[in-house]
């Protein structure tokens, strides 16, 4: 079964000073553990080079292209999944839901994929399950 990594949970892995770090920490080694195929597209890594890079600087970047991204299956989005996704965005006119989380949720919809390494309400509004749920992350 595959784990999408979305920016939010990635970004929560990385950076020990968030407040999820340590459950999203614990849920990414156990997926990683228990050979779970983790997900994503190159939108998500543009998105989290962006904000590391504005954030923190280039040797967290650095970290996620060494040491994170070997683990993970980057889908390269198609000119016709960032066309379903924008037609999503235009219909769902809510000005707080971004485009790259609209690509998103077309992948794993089109993938089958269910759960999601996530803080982004978002997901869990669509219909997907964040990983780690969010009563455990109290």
């Amino acid at each position: 079964m595959s784990l999408f990594l979305d920016t939010s949970g990635l970004y929560a892995f990385m950076i020990r000073s968030e407040k999820d770090h340590a459950n999203v920490t614990r849920a990414f080694r156990t997926a990683v553990e228990s050979g779970r195929v983790l997900r994503t597209t190159n939108y998500i890594v543009l998105e989290m080079v962006a904000l590391l890079q504005n954030r923190i600087g280039l040797e967290p970047v650095r970290d996620l292209v060494e040491t994170v991204l070997p683990l993970v299956e980057i889908h390269w989005v198609s000119e016709s999944l960032h066309q379903a996704a924008m037609a999503r965005l235009l219909r769902s006119d809510r000005r707080r839901l971004s485009l790259v989380d609209c690509v998103s949720f077309e992948f794993m919809l089109a993938q089958g994929i269910r759960d999601t390494l996530a803080l982004d309400p978002h997901f869990a509004d669509e219909g997907f399950r964040l990983v780690p749920s969010p009563a455990t992350r109290r």
